[in-house]
């Protein structure tokens, strides 16, 4: 937990023509608050009792982080999020996510179009949230046929007619998929893995920074192969990088990196 009194890191924001409100630079990934099977982080590591996630979830909010992302195969972390986060909810950028259930100890995949919408519903009760700030098709790997079928974008656009998702995202694992979102026209933002020990979806972050796309940065850290002093930075040199979403139980490594994004200079302009 973060010292109280601690003054909050004055976290730069930035906007995408589909996302003018804005976000701060620096997301906090809620996973490790809800689950430790079928990681693929190099250690192993306990999940935090109830009161020790409540505190962190407050500590992240309360030294500027911004944004939160959770998701159903996230075991706990929805519902946590959603028992923790109380008033400041007002105060970030919320997402999930939609397409992946984890359960048994594997995860399954749905992305039609009638399940995606009962995810959404189900993880907005567990959130306590009328609405969530984006939502992610989480891909299994398939990009192009999950966009080809179009059930989950579907789901997700009739959605954020009706206000319970301000942005349509989609998280893909392929370059392919990520250049396919950007043609799509219904997709508002990506969350991509980029970082220095892979620059493959670099092309793919620009072309949809230029279209208006808020562009998102999973795994920043290379799931906990590089250090936040040489990743961070050269993430956010990227002007086409909206927000960098960084995980971990630790708020004083958190702070840390929060006043390491809090530090860079801004990019020029693409």
């Amino acid at each position: 937990m973060a010292p109280p009194g601690l003054t909050p890191v004055p976290l730069p924001r930035r906007s995408a023509g589909r996302l003018p409100g804005g976000v701060s630079v620096l997301g906090w990934g809620a996973f490790k608050i809800g689950r430790n099977e079928g990681i693929k982080y190099p250690t192993p590591y306990d999940l935090p009792s109830e009161e020790a996630s409540r505190d962190l979830v407050h500590a992240v909010v309360d030294m500027g982080i911004g944004a939160i992302d959770t998701a159903p195969a996230y075991g706990l972390s929805e519902a946590r999020l959603g028992t923790a986060l109380g008033t400041r909810r007002q105060r970030i950028f919320l997402s999930t996510k939609v397409g992946e259930v984890f359960e048994g100890g594997r995860s399954t995949f749905d992305f039609a179009e009638a399940a995606v919408e009962r995810s959404l519903l189900r993880s907005l009760e567990r959130l306590r949230t009328p609405g969530v700030e984006a939502a992610w098709v989480h891909s299994n790997g398939d990009d192009l046929s999950i966009l080809r079928e179009g059930g989950a974008v579907r789901a997700l656009a009739r959605l954020r007619e009706q206000g319970r998702v301000h942005c349509v995202g989609f998280s893909p694992k392929s370059v392919e998929g990520a250049l396919a979102c950007v043609e799509h026209g219904g997709i508002d933002a990506l969350m991509l893995e980029l970082h220095p020990l892979d620059e493959s979806m670099l092309p793919a972050a620009d072309r949809a920074a230029r279209a208006g796309m808020a562009v998102f940065v999973k795994k920043p850290l290379a799931s906990g192969k590089l250090d936040p002093a040489t990743a961070i930075p050269w993430i956010l040199s990227h002007a086409a990088v909206t927000c960098v979403v960084v995980g971990g139980l630790h708020a004083g490594r958190l702070r840390a990196t929060a006043e390491l994004a809090a530090a860079c200079p801004a990019p020029p302009a693409a």
